[in-house]
C-alpha cells in the first residue's frame, strides 16, 4: 500500500507500507523532487545493466529524507509549513517514509531503528528550525 500526506495540493509525505508489492519497478515520486523514491520488484537472473551516473548539476533548496523502519513502531506527526499540526501515522517494521515537505517528529511507541538517507553534504543544524509544537491530540490516521 502506498499513502500520500497532502495539505492542499503539496505532498508532505509518502509512505510504501511493508507489505506493498508489484512486478517491475515504480517511482512514486514526481520527476521534480530532488530525493527520488521507487520500488523494484526482479525475478531471480534479472539484469540489471552495469552503469555508472553522469555528472548533472542539481539544485536542492529542501532537505527530503527517506526513512526505512528497520525495527519497532514510531509515530509520525505532521504539521504545515507554519507548525501547526495536521495529522500522525503509525509507521511498523519494513514500512519506508519519503519526508517531502512541511514538519514532522517523531514518537517512538517501541524501540526503534531506522535508516535515514537525505541529501548532502550535510548542513548541520542550519538546515532545520526546531519548534516546540502546541498541544496536540494525536489523530492517527490509518
Amino acid at each position: 500500500m502506498i499513502e500520500e500526506i497532502l495539505h492542499g495540493d503539496r505532498m508532505l509525505a509518502l509512505i510504501l507500507r511493508s507489505n506493498f508489492k508489484k512486478e517491475g519497478i515504480e517511482f512514486f515520486t514526481p520527476p521534480e523532487f530532488s530525493q527520488q523514491l521507487a520500488y523494484m520488484n526482479r525475478p531471480k537472473d534479472y539484469i540489471i545493466q552495469p552503469h555508472v551516473h553522469n555528472s548533472v548539476s542539481r539544485s536542492v533548496e529542501y532537505t527530503k529524507e527517506v526513512l526505512f523502519i528497520k525495527s519497532g513502531k514510531v509515530r509520525v506527526d505532521f504539521f504545515t509549513d507554519s507548525k501547526e499540526y495536521l495529522e500522525s501515522r503509525v509507521l511498523e517494521t519494513g514500512d519506508v517514509i519519503l519526508l517531502a515537505y512541511g514538519g514532522h517528529g517523531f514518537y517512538m511507541l517501541e524501540a526503534t531503528e531506522m535508516i535515514e538517507v537525505k541529501q548532502g553534504p550535510y548542513a548541520g543544524e542550519h538546515d532545520k528550525s526546531r519548534f516546540i509544537a502546541d498541544s496536540f491530540e494525536p489523530r492517527i490516521v490509518e
